[in-house]
């Protein structure tokens, strides 16, 4: 009587397996909500059996589709061996058959719906393909199944069109219907998407074609489940939805079947995701992974995609590790591999010099050719790393220079602004794109306008033949916006005027109302950066000899800004060699909220410093000079040259209205020096052959 009973329960107990091979518990969830979770079921059952029940008999229930079609589409009906064709009008709903087990499903007539101008040879094609149910397919057609239902799917024009290849042949993988939406979806624009999403979860086939691919998780190919989950990401299905979330799950169990091509498969999946738990765990087991299989991985593209997932939390010693990979494979690299290797440092955030300066090489000797999509990420990517290379911005502003009409005015400004980034200046790019300016001005927005104001003030270029004509050009573009402008930017913009020497009186009459100054001063979170600015549009009224907008300066209250931090390598290098403190002052402040770091006073050939005190009673003597000794970091530079950033530039005029004569230092030049080396260095540039100019100038 046991055995029997035992037995009895066993029997019973796959018989609801089979029924439910997820489990009661994973029903009752798949019950509760649709697996997109995109319709909440108003009945909760409680009892599993009874519901496993209702579920199956649910599915035995005819089902309608409403699908809308434009008038003249032609319906070709199977009936028989024969294909009958009928026009439908418009608004012609079709009624489906019934929808039966995920494997069995099926329609009571086999429909086609091709358009009026479909060709007689796509529809015999067509009749030729015609599939036979799964009973009627010999084992010798059934290898052909894969081959024909290829086929077939290339017939599809909408992620619906495969739902209904689904419901009439239900003998083919389930995760090849989503892989072949995504093949469709993927040349559509979003608003296509966003509408083929609608159609697809009103089909009344989608749920089916879920549930299947959730029962099928475990035991298909993992290449197969790792395309079919990046396909779901890629069409636009909700990421927080079931269907995805159970993917994930069996991924993560399974990830150790990974090979180089699921990995791959994997990393731009996970790239593409938001943060989830699920998500933060499969990339933790995919660095597991990757750290375990580094070696193995014989494509650069998989290394540079896993490189672009694993992101800029991965521990150190597996960067380095990925690193040295790259380096072995260097001889494989291809031009395309060498430009994407950019993007996949910065997205590890490995500032890698050997990499990146074999990398540079490759692809300024490759530069031809190259879209500028990729220009712009191998520029973001060198500013995000801080890397620097002369030959490859030289190579990149060539090519756009000598390319440059085919390239658009948007691109060559977006270029233009990763330059400024980067303290790049081109003359030649530069000045070839402010003679375009010229003829399109009128179709600049204010954005515009601000941006190259920004990027010609900034790095301090001057066009010596058409720069006046430029300047007023951008002045009366911009006045036409001066009614909306904001505050900020307007100060901005006449901040980055001044730094052009250009004052226009329109921007200065606007900028110092009353109204504006107070609405700038008022405190904030770039108040001291407004205050900066403010000092220094007053500074160049008054040091820049404008007489006709003196009278329009504010006053303004003294900066709080301390001097720079005081150069205690350079101060000792200075000491040594004039052997007499007297002979300098540190600190220095000026008007205007200037400072200078060491001021000496020299005679006009430059052979003789006085100390400050006795050269004090000599001032009126024409051979006495005032020397200020700045001392400028590298970034003050415009990148691989000497010539000044704006905001030196503007600084290096100022005092030379001042009386002074300016011997720049470039601070990270000195530190790199021995004692004596510094000292020579030094020498040079304070006692250098020949006399000062007439006029006050500078040193570099």
């Amino acid at each position: 009587m046991n055995k029997k009973t035992s037995s009895f329960l066993w029997n019973f107990r796959q018989s609801n397996l089979n029924i439910c091979p997820f489990g009661f518990s994973s029903i009752r969830t798949m019950m509760k909500g649709d697996p997109l979770e995109l319709h909440k079921s108003k009945i909760t059952y409680q009892n599993s059996i009874l519901k496993n029940c209702l579920f199956f008999d649910s599915l035995q229930k005819p089902q309608s589709s409403v699908r809308f079609f434009c008038q003249g589409t032609l319906v070709f009906q199977l009936e028989g061996n024969k294909i009958q064709k009928r026009r439908l009008n418009t608004l012609t709903s079709t009624s489906f058959g019934k929808l039966l087990h995920p494997r069995r499903l099926s329609f009571d007539s086999q429909c086609f719906l091709v358009s009026d101008t479909t060709p007689q040879l796509a529809v015999d094609e067509l009749k030729k393909m015609m599939v036979p149910t799964e009973n009627d397919l010999s084992p010798k057609e059934k290898q052909l199944d894969f081959v024909k239902q290829k086929h077939l799917i290339n017939h599809c024009n909408s992620m619906s069109d495969v739902l209904d290849i689904f419901s009439k042949f239900s003998m083919f993988s389930s995760c090849t219907y989503f892989i072949t939406m995504w093949k469709i979806a993927k040349n559509m624009s979003e608003d296509q998407k966003r509408f083929e999403r609608q159609l697809l979860y009103e089909h009344p086939a989608f749920n089916q074609l879920c549930y299947q691919v959730m029962k099928e998780a475990k035991i298909v190919k993992l290449q197969q489940l790792m395309f079919t989950l990046y396909a779901l990401i890629k069409i636009g299905i909700p990421q927080n939805t079931y269907l995805v979330q159970v993917l994930l799950r069996v991924v993560q169990e399974r990830i150790n079947e990974c090979d180089e091509t699921c990995l791959s498969v994997l990393s731009r999946t996970l790239e593409a995701m938001e943060e989830s738990k699920n998500v933060d765990a499969l990339r933790a087991g995919l660095r597991l992974l990757v750290d375990k299989q580094i070696w193995t991985i014989e494509h650069i593209f998989t290394l540079q995609t896993m490189m672009k997932c694993i992101g800029k939390d991965a521990p150190y010693p597996l960067k380095k590790k990925i690193e040295v990979k790259a380096l072995k494979e260097l001889d494989k690299f291809s031009p395309v591999n060498s430009q994407h290797m950019f993007g996949a440092l910065a997205a590890l955030n490995h500032r890698s010099l050997l990499l990146l300066n074999k990398c540079s090489k490759m692809v300024a000797a490759n530069i031809h050719g190259c879209p500028f999509w990729m220009l712009m990420s191998i520029l973001q990517s060198c500013r995000d790393l801080q890397y620097q290379n002369l030959n490859l911005f030289t190579a990149i502003a060539d090519y756009v220079t000598t390319t440059f009409d085919m390239w658009k005015m948007k691109q060559v400004l977006s270029l233009l602004n990763v330059f400024e980034a980067l303290r790049f200046r081109h003359i030649g790019l530069m000045d070839l794109f402010l003679k375009k300016v010229l003829d399109i001005s009128q179709s600049l927005n204010q954005k515009d306008i601000l941006c190259i104001l920004r990027i010609y003030a900034s790095l301090n270029h001057v066009n010596e033949c058409e720069n006046q004509q430029f300047l007023q050009v951008i002045t009366s573009a911009l006045n036409t916006y001066l009614p909306k402008i904001s505050s900020s930017n307007l100060l901005k913009a006449m901040y980055w005027f001044c730094v052009l020497k250009h004052f226009p009186q329109e921007l200065f009459n606007q900028l110092f109302q009353e109204n504006i100054i107070n609405e700038l001063l008022i405190p904030g979170a770039e108040s001291e950066k407004t205050e900066y600015m403010l000092h220094r549009v007053n500074a160049c009224l008054e040091l820049d000899n404008i007489s006709v907008l003196k009278s329009t300066a504010v006053t303004l209250k003294e900066s709080s800004s301390a001097p720079s931090p005081s150069n205690v390598e350079i101060e000792s290098v200075l000491l040594n060699l004039l052997e007499d403190k007297r002979l300098f002052l540190k600190n220095v402040q000026l008007p205007h909220n200037y400072f200078v770091d060491f001021e000496l006073r020299m005679d006009s050939k430059r052979s003789q410093v006085f100390p400050v005190s006795e050269a004090d009673e000599f001032m009126a003597e024409p051979d006495i000079f005032r020397v200020a000794l700045l001392c400028v970091p590298r970034s003050a530079f415009c990148f691989g040259t000497t010539h000044p950033r704006g905001g030196l530039g503007m600084k290096l005029r100022h005092l030379k209205a001042l009386g002074f004569h300016v011997i720049l230092v470039n601070t990270g030049e000195i530190k790199r020096l021995d004692m004596n080396s510094a000292m020579t260095f030094l020498k040079n540039k304070i006692f250098s052959q020949g006399a000062f100019s007439t006029t006050p100038g500078f040193s570099a």
